[in-house]
């Protein structure tokens, strides 16, 4: 086990390097484009529960106007969502800062996504068993759940939809990495990404 956590620890410093030094231009340009809308910082940091519940602060390009409050989950019409950010939330790349998060360690490739710790004080006991794993920029909840924004603008109550119904199914995935934490899946859970990616 030691052995598959070092090799998959290897593999997320030499990815989310790269990662990070190919997108760089790609990165410089969104973050203008977000810059420019409204002249506030193009990032989004917000603590969210990591591996022992450790907490740390996630990084996202932001897709949201600044200094309005509400949920904590939001839907494709929620109207804090800007111009760019419905584009950016749209194609998931507001999600490419975490590369960041990987390269520091807070997070891997792969596991379960992070929570913010108002939600994770809710999880059961059997629940609880996903912060046992590094969080993770994708996994099999996150692959069949791609358009969970969409699923909870239909909703008339989203934070009891998310809560009562998608939170439960997403953890109960989740459980897939971690009764299965290994190279061969995690390799899976890339892939099927990377082509979940391409389809769409």
């Amino acid at each position: 086990m030691q052995l598959t956590k070092s090799l998959i620890r290897l593999f997320d410093i030499i990815a989310s390097a790269l990662g990070l030094l190919i997108l760089s231009p790609f990165l410089l340009i969104i973050s203008c484009l977000i810059w420019n809308e409204d002249k506030h910082t193009p990032f989004f940091l917000q603590e969210r529960v990591g591996l022992n519940f450790e907490l740390f602060r996630i990084v996202k390009f932001r897709s949201m106007s600044p200094n309005k409050s509400g949920l904590l989950i939001s839907s494709s019409t929620d109207k804090r969502i800007t111009k760019t950010g419905g584009f950016i939330r749209k194609y998931k790349i507001d999600e490419l800062p975490q590369l960041i998060n990987v390269l520091l360690g807070h997070m891997s490739l792969v596991g379960p996504r992070p929570e913010v710790e108002f939600y994770v004080n809710k999880y059961n006991k059997s629940q609880r068993e996903v912060i046992k794993v590094k969080p993770g920029i994708t996994d099999y909840a996150s692959i069949l759940y791609r358009n969970e924004n969409e699923l909870l603008s239909k909703s008339l109550d989203p934070e009891a939809t998310y809560l009562n119904i998608i939170m439960p199914r997403k953890i109960r995935l989740n459980m897939v990495w971690v009764n299965n934490y290994s190279l061969k899946t995690y390799f899976d859970c890339i892939l099927r990404t990377l082509v979940h990616i391409i389809k769409y």
